[in-house]
């Protein structure tokens, strides 16, 4: 089970070395549930990473918060889905459209130190979060 956000940010800041910021990384991808062959249907692959990426939003009931599932075929892209899911995991749609996951991305700075495939590779996933979260939020 992935740590809440919080512990994830606060981790990350205590980690100076960046190759055991990357090893955490992977870790965090380590932490997500075995994904099973429906989230790697193709409606729910995220286009625009390097890697492969399948990332699902759901509306839990009845509490009408998110749920997402994610994985892909990287180690470290796996460790940046588990960044996301925890970072959007319990928020409502309207408060996960008004979340800049970028932003957590580069407070991290891993801008700085994943490649520029990397990059684009979050900015995809952040980007098609925030599309289902506007969508689910309407």
């Amino acid at each position: 089970m992935l740590p809440p956000i919080a512990t994830i940010i606060e981790n990350f800041e205590f980690i100076e070395d960046w190759e055991e910021r990357y090893r955490y990384l992977i870790e965090l991808g380590r932490m997500l549930p075995e994904a099973d062959a429906a989230l790697h249907a193709e409606a729910n692959k995220v286009h625009g990473c390097a890697s492969q990426v399948w990332l699902d939003m759901r509306v839990a009931e009845p509490d009408g918060r998110l749920r997402l599932r994610g994985d892909s075929d990287a180690h470290i892209v796996r460790g940046l889905v588990a960044l996301m899911i925890a970072l959007f995991e319990g928020k409502t749609p309207r408060e996960a459209a008004e979340t800049d996951a970028f932003a957590l991305y580069s407070r991290l700075g891993l801008g700085e130190h994943l490649t520029p495939q990397r990059s684009n590779g979050v900015r995809a996933m952040a980007d098609r979060i925030h599309r289902d979260a506007v969508r689910l939020a309407a």
